[in-house]
């Protein structure tokens, strides 16, 4: 036999080895993951969508996996708290993250980063999505958007729009709208979309562009009114809500997904039991009725690869739109 061949077998032979010893290691993983209570991380504030998301997610994954899940909320910058604290947790599998697709795609072109979430973050699956709705103060004596447009162009520089964070589209459709209606409305970031609704119910911020979770019930609750929402067909919680395009504005039609993340090292076994638990959790009727009740459409089915080449797009996308409409960072 020559060298050649004998070197060629030689490095055939530790392939193999290496094969099946990765093989028996993903096998061990897969058969005693999870190992030790679990967490999921919420960079957003008690009662906000991703926080509501986070407890039935945590409850219907205790039961899929058989380990106590705790959400730890982790508020603030736009989600990059949270998203610090997952990564300077064990890459294990044990911290998850609940974070809307934003804090990749939005995010990273308006404030200074410490990292890149596309090279940083996974998405393991995409748990629900929706539209932003328009919402303002019940004072306001403006019942539709025509009304809205009208009362603002009547109060120049002096009607405010509240966000949940600077740089989410919360704070982006404000800029758009402003550009379609020819309004001015000044942009006031908050800490999550509690603290910013209670402003607004109290008057002391006009508008808002948030999510339907923390927005339904102040709004059936006649804490808050609504103008309109940013989803592409009315929403199944809010049917007498109009679209924006319906009204004329198709270019304020804009769609967020809150999804389940991970960083791309947990091992791959883990990682797959992990999305197998998520997806059979999100398949359960009482899972279904709780998202409906909070406007929000089941996520799609998609792999994380086919999600991350989603967030690809959306975050060239984002980077033209703001560029379009001339946004300077804050």
């Amino acid at each position: 036999m020559t060298f050649s061949r004998r070197l060629s077998r030689r490095f055939f032979q530790t392939a193999l080895v290496a094969s099946a010893a990765a093989l028996a290691a993903g096998y061990s993983i897969a058969q005693t993951f999870p190992d030790k209570p679990m967490r999921i991380v919420v960079g957003a504030p008690a009662g906000g969508t991703a926080d509501i998301l986070g407890r039935v997610l945590a409850e219907g994954l205790s039961a899929q996996l058989g380990q106590p899940v705790i959400v730890d909320n982790k508020p603030g910058a736009a989600g990059i708290l949270g998203l610090q604290e997952l990564l300077k947790s064990p890459r294990d599998g044990h911290t998850l993250m609940i974070a809307v697709n934003g804090l990749v795609s939005e995010i990273p072109h308006v404030v200074k980063m410490p990292v890149d979430p596309l090279k940083e973050l996974r998405p393991l699956a995409e748990l629900g999505r929706t539209g932003l709705l328009m919402v303002g103060s019940p004072q306001l004596s403006a019942t539709n958007v025509k009304e809205a447009i009208a009362y603002i162009k009547a109060n120049p520089g002096k009607v405010s729009y509240a966000s949940y964070s600077t740089g989410t589209m919360s704070h982006t459709i404000g800029l758009e709208f402003n550009k379609l209606a020819g309004t001015d409305m000044l942009h006031v970031g908050y800490k999550g979309s509690p603290p910013a609704l209670t402003d607004v119910a109290g008057g002391h911020v006009a508008f808002m562009f948030d999510g339907p979770a923390t927005s339904i019930p102040m709004i059936k609750g006649g804490k808050i009114k609504v103008f309109a929402t940013t989803a592409p067909t009315r929403m199944k919680a809010l049917p007498d809500v109009p679209t924006f395009a319906e009204l004329g504005y198709k270019d304020l039609t804009e769609v967020v997904w809150m999804g389940l993340w991970v960083t791309p090292d947990v091992p791959a076994a883990a990682q797959t039991k992990l999305r197998d638990a998520v997806m059979k959790v999100l398949q359960l009727p009482a899972t279904r009725e709780r998202f409906a009740g909070l406007g929000l459409e089941p996520g799609s089915n998609a792999t994380p690869d086919e999600l991350i080449r989603g967030l690809r797009v959306a975050f060239d996308r984002q980077a033209a739109q703001l560029k379009a409409i001339g946004f300077k960072p804050e």
